[in-house]
């Protein structure tokens, strides 16, 4: 008998993060590999937010703090939501975790039972689907389209739907695909679900400030004030703030969802790092014109990446408005043969394929459940992105 849980059988390891290792590995080998696979912003954190953690650090502030975290911090939310969404909570609707991803699993472990059903429009961040399938639900995974600008539509959100649904699971700006959905999109979207009262919403805003052409990323309950009360916002530090190891994040939803959130995380971790709470205050309530700073950085690599990708033959993507990712098409080199007469069959043998031949590393498609694309993420330097580029582009002129 397998001392394995079965509900944890369902669930894989992240293939970003298996990724990431095998470029790790070559990298340790004395490689030159460029790896544009995780996605995690490359500028330092904020100087007033590094400093407003060694003031904490120096004030003593370094016991526990409470499991929903510290008053300040989910005051300091309160007042983001209200200022930059419209939306007003109270600190008893927040709670505050060890980055987004713990959000989201305690979110997900309190509401589902086994058989529950979640839909997710592919293609999807890795992590959603796993965490669902620990709790013993079933996932329905809704194809989008390049065409559709990889949106969930209403018609299949629709179609989707059925008595054991519990979740819909958004991402705006999405990863993988950076897609921003309009308020036109949204409430259309709405109008779907307030025909299934039953169906929750959860929206991932981790990537809200990295959006490029104006407007805003805005969520379901920000369009329609009536889903404030049967959706919950997950957000953090980590993008738009260059904080992804100081691990912030938070979940703003009912109170009737947050007590069990809570519960869960103080058999977990008690609560997040009371230190990086501290950062976190600053990063929310002070200076934040670095983040226009970064995304005018953001958005010359995006379109340096977007303009190079289209330039190979079998490769297209479309302009993302969000996040820093680009989802791009590979159905082209589909049946092309390596060099030394590898048949690339699908867009995993395609990413082997530019790690051996160009030590590029990027994620397959068949990761986040749509192929065949691959994604690449453009939070390196102009002068990385360029050099993968021309490597990427070499190493297609072989395929034949």
């Amino acid at each position: 008998m397998s001392i394995i849980a079965q509900r944890f059988r369902a669930a894989a390891p992240s293939a970003t993060v298996q990724v990431f290792e095998r470029a790790f590995e070559l990298k340790r080998q004395g490689k030159p590999v460029i790896a544009l696979a995780a996605g995690e912003p490359d500028f330092d954190t904020p100087e007033n937010v590094r400093a407003a953690a060694m003031e904490a650090l120096n004030q003593g502030k370094t016991r526990y703090a409470p499991v929903p975290g510290i008053m300040e911090l989910r005051e300091a939310i309160c007042a983001k939501l209200q200022r930059d969404n419209g939306l007003t909570y109270s600190p008893g609707e927040i709670s505050v975790g060890s980055g987004a991803k713990q959000s989201i699993f305690s979110a997900l472990m309190a509401t589902l039972e086994p058989g529950d059903e979640v839909i997710i429009p592919t293609p999807f961040w890795v992590s959603f689907a796993d965490i669902a399938l620990m709790m013993g639900a079933k996932v329905t995974a809704v194809d989008t389209t390049f065409e559709d600008d990889f949106k969930l539509t209403p018609r299949a959100l629709d179609a989707a739907i059925t008595p054991k649904t519990k979740w819909v699971i958004l991402c705006t700006p999405s990863n993988p695909t950076g897609a921003v959905y309009s308020d036109d999109e949204l409430r259309a979207l709405a109008k779907v679900l307030e025909r299934h009262p039953h169906v929750w919403v959860m929206t991932d805003h981790i990537y809200e400030k990295l959006v490029f052409e104006g407007g805003a990323s805005r969520t379901i309950a920000e369009v329609d004030p009536a889903f404030q009360q049967r959706s919950v916002i997950i957000n953090g530090v980590s993008k738009g703030h260059c904080m992804t190891g100081w691990r912030i994040g938070y979940i703003a939803g009912p109170k009737e969802l947050i007590g069990p959130i809570n519960a869960i995380q103080s058999q977990v971790t008690t609560s997040a790092c009371t230190l990086s709470q501290w950062a976190a205050i600053e990063a929310l309530n002070g200076d934040q014109s670095y983040i226009e700073q970064n995304n005018l950085q953001f958005k010359r690599r995006r379109d340096l990446v977007v303009e190079g990708l289209n330039a190979i033959d079998g490769i297209e993507c479309r302009t993302p408005r969000g996040a820093f990712y680009v989802y791009a098409s590979m159905s082209g080199l589909i049946g092309a043969t390596t060099p030394d007469g590898v048949r690339i069959a699908t867009d995993t043998d395609f990413v082997d394929y530019l790690l051996r031949e160009a030590l590029v590393a990027v994620i397959p498609g068949a990761a986040f459940h749509l192929s065949p694309f691959f994604r690449l993420t453009y939070s390196a330097s102009l002068e990385a992105l360029e050099e993968a580029l021309q490597r990427m582009a070499s190493a297609c002129a072989k395929l034949t």
